[in-house]
């Protein structure tokens, strides 16, 4: 994928193929490219006559009919190996992290963007009857060989944007600031390219994600940063793909010009929680993705979140910005970048920075456990609630956004 792309966190459920590519956030750090691999996958014996390797395609109806690709092919010493493309949003390849063929039966998962995929092959061998699922309701795909003559057309990848030069401190060429409108259930910042997006955020938080700070680290804000909600829409000067730091360098100095934000920073001992290695060490899978582009953590639903060439302070801020009531401080140690899937069932007491409604509780067996749990047993972290000095940042004057 050559699309930049932003922290994930759409509470709508809404399902899209390309959330890898284009993905909405409320989180402070900026996200990036998947790294696309192909894993091995084990396969039952098979006859030539049902060799799933050709390329298959089908139409997926989410609220829009997405053209949907599917190239498998063998893997060496044996299984097979796959990659998605939805089509008619930019043809991006999402990776197919593992690929089975069991009688009839294929399954495929899409680890990064959180998608899974079952169907039936036909007795012709030529279909295959199944179901998407990338959140809790399933939507029918149904996959059909595809022929020279048939075979959609894979967009080409619009072309690389070069990093722009380290040592620029760029601006906001242009930038408009609109308030929300009243009927937006979204939540999110955007970055596409070099375009920035954020959609229904308030103040506080463009301060949380431009500063890297949770919520209770800014003090003195009036009530309206946090109820007034706001449209923004912005491109840099200069040339090439700002990286992080200067996408919130960027934020910093729209808020200062436009909301005359002045603050000063103070320390304040504060609740706060540790992340750290658990004593059964870290199950962490380190990432084959750009050591330098950006990473990618995307929200799917509450309490299922995918992370792809991140580092331990990028997850840290995912989850002091978007999940917990007060600020984490890394300790784990962990240098690099890593991919991890994580899920877990939360409680009434995370994303309420979000405004999002937590299902009631459960007592299904197969549902996942709680969040501290979850983070030991399933990437072998753990999180500690203590007290510790923080930085706070101490609003001296800020005022409602200048007209555009």
């Amino acid at each position: 994928m050559t699309e930049q792309v932003a922290r994930k966190l759409d509470f709508s459920r809404k399902l899209l193929l390309t959330m890898a590519a284009v993905a909405a956030i409320a989180a402070p750090v900026f996200l990036g490219l998947v790294h696309i691999t192909q894993v091995r996958a084990q396969s039952t014996a098979e006859n030539p006559t049902t060799s799933i390797a050709d390329t298959w395609q089908g139409t997926l109806h989410a609220g829009q009919d997405l053209r949907t690709v599917v190239k498998i092919s063998k893997a060496d010493g044996g299984g097979y190996k796959a990659v998605f493309y939805s089509i008619d949003q930019g043809g991006a390849p999402l990776p197919v992290t593992k690929i089975t063929l069991e009688g009839t039966t294929v399954k495929m998962s899409l680890t990064a963007i959180g998608g899974t995929y079952e169907g039936k092959l036909s007795a012709d061998g030529k279909s295959i009857t199944g179901n998407w699922s990338q959140g809790p309701n399933p939507l029918p795909l149904n996959l059909t060989r595809a022929t020279p003559e048939t075979e959609w057309t894979i967009p080409a990848p619009p072309p690389k944007l070069p990093p722009m030069d380290a040592n620029v401190s760029p601006s906001f060429e242009v930038a408009t600031i609109k308030p929300t409108k009243p009927d937006e259930q979204r939540k999110a910042f955007l970055v596409r390219g070099r375009r920035f997006q954020t959609i229904n955020v308030s103040l506080n938080e463009m301060i949380s994600f431009a500063y890297g700070v949770h919520a209770k680290q800014v003090m003195g804000a009036p009530s309206w940063a946090e109820t007034d909600k706001f449209d923004i829409d912005a491109q840099p000067d200069g040339e090439g793909a700002p990286s992080d730091k200067q996408w919130k360098g960027m934020l910093q100095k729209l808020i200062v010009e436009r909301f005359k934000l002045t603050f000063h920073r103070d320390k304040k001992e504060l609740s706060v929680y540790v992340l750290s290695v658990a004593k059964t060490g870290q199950k962490l899978t380190k990432s084959e993705g750009d050591p330098n582009g950006l990473p990618g953590l995307f929200f799917h639903a509450l309490g299922d979140l995918h992370v792809t060439n991140a580092n331990m302070a990028d997850f840290a801020g995912l989850m002091q910005e978007a999940v917990l009531d007060r600020p984490v401080l890394d300790q784990t140690g962990l240098n690099g970048r890593f991919d991890f899937t994580l899920r877990w069932t939360p409680d009434d007491s995370q994303f309420g920075g979000m405004g999002a409604k937590i299902p009631p509780p459960t007592d299904s067996a197969t549902a996942p456990p709680g969040l501290y749990t979850a983070i030991q047993e399933q990437i072998g972290l753990k999180l500690d609630a203590t007290k510790a000095p923080a930085e706070v940042l101490v609003i001296d004057h800020v005022e409602k956004p200048s007209e555009n």
